[in-house]
């Protein structure tokens, strides 16, 4: 077996040329690729938590000013909930896992969620 020479590779065919009938065309399609599911995310209203944490979780977690946050936080008490800002899944996702540890190491029932922006 070790005293057999080695064959040589075969020598893969010629590629078609270019004028004959043989030729293969390759076509670009241009990919369409749809931007990412955006998510708000929204805290809700509640009888207990103050409205002077709810500002400060605003300011703190979502990096709006003091005006900005006294305005979501007085939307969130007239009309039972409020958007704190639209993000992409993952960052909404982790922007109300902060604001659910914040509030229950506070000791606050403060809810807060994320959903699909129509």
């Amino acid at each position: 077996m070790a005293s057999e020479t080695p064959k040589k590779p075969e020598t893969p065919a010629a590629p078609p040329s270019v004028g004959s009938d043989d030729a293969v065309v390759l076509e670009r399609r241009t990919q369409r690729v749809q931007p990412p599911q955006m998510y708000q995310v929204v805290l809700l209203n509640d009888d207990f938590t103050p409205m002077e944490f709810v500002v400060h979780v605003i300011q703190e977690f979502f990096s709006k000013d003091r005006e900005t946050a006294t305005q979501i936080m007085l939307k969130i008490h007239l009309e039972g909930k409020g958007i704190c800002g639209v993000y992409s899944r993952d960052v909404a996702g982790t922007k109300v896992d902060q604001v659910l540890q914040a509030a229950r190491a506070a000791g606050h029932p403060l809810q807060c969620l994320s959903e699909p922006v129509e």
